[in-house]
């Protein structure tokens, strides 16, 4: 197993199932592609676990994030996407991809890790709080 940069289209595109996992609303994987590319111009950042089974390689846990400045927050990274495939969640991928985010942020002098999660992901917020975080907020969206 190791931590991965997502920076060529390939390594963008073997993510993709992780993802559409995670953002089933997402067309295919040429839009995709494209909208991650169009992200990374505006500081989006990708890495994710790779493992080997057997001959095969598989991308089975990403996440997804900014490097931000807030005036309540400083700098921070904002985690925008974390998510594992079902196979493979409680194997402790993203509490692992968590703590490498952690460990950059430290490492650049950001004062904290942010993200928001659906209410319905419950298991997500046990590892969140396991991990630290604290509930500071509620998120609204006005949809256009």
């Amino acid at each position: 197993m190791e931590i991965r940069f997502a920076q060529s289209d390939q390594e963008i595109l073997d993510c993709w199932e992780v993802v559409k996992e995670l953002r089933p609303h997402l067309p295919n994987p040429e839009a995709y592609l494209q909208q991650v590319k169009e992200m990374m111009q505006d500081s989006y950042q990708m890495i994710y676990v790779w493992i080997k089974e057997g001959d095969v390689h598989k991308a089975v846990s990403f996440a997804g994030y900014r490097n931000l400045q807030m005036l309540h927050t400083g700098k921070m990274i904002y985690i925008d996407d974390l998510g594992t495939l079902p196979g493979y969640r409680g194997h402790g991928y993203a509490s692992q991809l968590l703590d490498y985010v952690y460990q950059l942020a430290k490492d650049t002098g950001k004062t904290g890790v942010h993200l928001d999660s659906g209410y319905h992901r419950q298991t997500a917020h046990r590892l969140y709080l396991q991990k630290g975080f604290v509930l500071s907020s509620h998120h609204f969206a006005w949809k256009l």
